[in-house]
């Protein structure tokens, strides 16, 4: 029977270090503590009086340890990702549904001031003989949701320059939004022609029913140069 190196063992497994001092006693009639054979296994005192049956046991009893502290070991790496990607979960559900309420409460704001500006016509404003630029943005402010303020402005600086009077002598389109005709703007006031708040409400009904919104209207005027 070929001698083993306790050293061999201890370097696998402490535990199976301690189990073949044990059996060296055993085999060798000692009375010597464990102790004593761990340090006579440190000496690399060769054992040849251990029957392979039992030198196989000491072998699996170590493997198995090594094989436990690896499967704890990974036990708690899993379970630490599981918990950092379960924090990550929440965390990023948390800002989804904070999003989502964000934007809930701004559409529910426009929609309100929306209905609340559509209410207005052109009797909310006194007419007078003649308006300024800043008054019919002001009428036009009044008016439109603030949120498309911007594109129906644009719209009525590249039409008319804000000149509720403007007449294309080419085609005759007439207006702060150059309707062709200019009188089918009269579906929302008989005064269409000398009444800019009239044609303002005209405009952005104009806009909402044929494209959704000033802004989708400035989108297509952008890309055809009309809209």
């Amino acid at each position: 029977m070929s001698p083993i190196s306790v050293r061999g063992f201890a370097v696998a497994s402490a535990t199976a270090v301690t189990a073949v001092g044990s059996v060296v006693g055993v085999a060798s009639g000692s009375t010597a503590q464990n102790n004593d054979a761990e340090a006579t296994a440190a000496d690399s005192t060769l054992l040849a009086d251990i029957p392979a049956g039992q030198q196989a046991q000491v072998q699996t009893a170590s493997l198995t340890q090594q094989a436990d502290v690896q499967a704890i070991a990974a036990d708690a790496s899993a379970k630490k990702v599981a918990e950092e990607a379960a924090r990550k979960a929440a965390a990023q559900t948390a800002i989804e549904k904070k999003e989502a309420a964000e934007k809930a409460a701004q559409e529910a704001k426009e929609r309100a001031e929306a209905e609340t500006k559509a209410s207005r016509d052109s009797s909310s404003f006194p007419v007078q003989n003649s308006y300024t630029i800043a008054q019919i943005q002001a009428m036009a402010q009044a008016m439109v949701p603030s949120g498309q303020w911007q594109c129906f402005s644009n719209i009525v600086d590249h039409e008319s320059d804000w000149n509720y009077r403007a007449v294309n002598p080419s085609s005759g389109a007439y207006g702060l939004f150059q309707a062709l005709p200019g009188s089918k703007m009269s579906s929302v006031g008989a005064d269409w022609q000398t009444n800019p708040a009239t044609q303002i409400k005209w405009g952005l009904n104009y806009m909402d029913s044929r494209y959704g919104s000033p802004c989708e209207a400035w989108s297509f005027w952008q890309a055809n140069n009309w809209y």
